[in-house]
């Protein structure tokens, strides 16, 4: 994936549609309009298609699954409705629940135990140290040695610009879960970091 790939990806889809024209073009697709239906792919299909890329790390299983989400996404769209999460965050949701299926029929993911939540103060400093430790492009570059569901919760929340909410309902887990992955995540980042520059 270019640089240019990623700044695509990481643009918000606010700079091309307001969540009020979201809305509009959602209502208008659950009634069945094809021509709203059609911009609602249009405007989600290169975040949806870079994230499943990003998480199932192939073009072929990236392709057939971003066609997977919008299909459920046709299929579902009528019982959507708008509530603490962006349709967005919907949308992903449903890559991210399909990237799983692909992954245990593969029998390859595991998840990771959830463990409780650190202590803010210790949360706070080595999220900080590592966020200024690592530039955006090298995270990018390090987080394939992190576990899928790390990998995934920095991917949402750094790549695609998705807060703790947003990013727990999207991977179906609590806040706290989603700030604990983080957490160990990037204290992990900067170890390697740390690492490397030795």
């Amino acid at each position: 994936m270019t640089e240019d790939d990623r700044s695509e990806l990481i643009a918000p889809l606010d700079a091309k549609r307001s969540q009020v024209e979201i809305r509009q073009l959602v209502e208008r697709g659950q009634k069945g309009d094809r021509d709203a239906l059609e911009e609602l792919y249009l405007l989600h299909f290169d975040r949806i298609y870079g994230y499943l890329h990003m998480t199932v790390g192939n073009r072929h299983d990236a392709e057939d699954l971003t066609t997977q989400t919008f299909l459920k996404m046709l299929e579902s769209i009528a019982k959507f409705r708008f509530q603490a999460a962006p349709f967005s965050a919907w949308l992903f949701r449903i890559a991210h629940n399909l990237a799983m299926d692909h992954f245990r029929a593969a029998r390859r993911w595991q998840p990771e135990e959830e463990v409780p939540e650190p202590q803010g103060s210790e949360e706070a400093s080595a999220e900080e140290e590592a966020l200024q430790a690592i530039g955006r492009k090298s995270m990018l570059e390090l987080i394939d040695g992190l576990s899928l569901e790390q990998q995934q919760v920095l991917t949402l929340k750094f790549v695609f610009n998705f807060g703790n909410g947003e990013t727990a309902t999207i991977l179906g887990k609590t806040e706290g879960a989603v700030k604990s992955l983080q957490h160990r995540a990037l204290a992990s980042l900067q170890k390697q970091h740390s690492r490397a520059k030795r």
